[in-house]
């Protein structure tokens, strides 16, 4: 298994200086800035919200591999601030937290069938993982206050409600992705 992982990140690296990759990231990862910046969401109660963002930087890692998944990650946050006046000031640790959900996807998807589970993993992963624990650490840092596990179940609660719509969001996008790109696989 992990000399597949480092198989995937070697592929993927060369990925990375190719024309097409560049081209395909560089639209998802501006898709994904202004879906952030025009706050085009779905709000699904009073405290839990979809944004579409992740969307791309999941086609990435499907179509291009982990490491131009973590690049687009980085890129995206990193934008995102600079488009986003109102945000405050920049802290890497939620760029961090973006490179890991590029790895995550690009792990996940890259060079393995498409099936809903291996979504499903995946977004498990990056919502329990890094959005409830390693996000809830970089907004203790970024405030000054001590980390309260007071916070952990609603964000748990908050993520896991949005988990089925978040799956079905990645899982239409990449079938739809996967017929533009490599229409051939479809044939009958």
């Amino acid at each position: 298994m992990v000399a597949f992982i480092i198989s995937q990140f070697r592929q993927s690296s060369a990925q990375l200086g190719r024309s097409r990759t560049l081209t395909f990231t560089a639209l998802l990862v501006g898709l994904g800035v202004v879906l952030d910046a025009l706050h085009i969401q779905l709000q699904l109660g009073p405290m839990i919200r979809v944004d579409f963002s992740f969307v791309g930087i999941a086609l990435i890692g499907l179509l291009f591999g982990p490491v131009p998944a973590m690049t687009a990650g980085a890129a995206e946050d990193f934008l995102g601030w600079l488009v986003n006046t109102s945000s405050g000031a920049y802290f890497p640790g939620f760029t961090l937290t973006a490179i890991l959900a590029g790895a995550i996807w690009g792990v996940m998807l890259y060079q393995r069938p498409l099936h809903w589970t291996r979504i499903l993993s995946a977004k498990l992963c990056i919502n329990l993982f890094l959005n409830c624990i390693l996000n809830s650490v970089w907004l203790s840092v970024y405030y000054g206050k001590s980390f309260s596990l007071g916070v952990l179940p609603l964000r748990f609660l908050k993520n896991l409600a949005a988990l089925p719509l978040e799956v079905l969001l990645v899982y239409a996008a990449a079938k739809l992705m996967l017929r533009v790109v490599r229409p051939n696989a479809y044939r009958t």
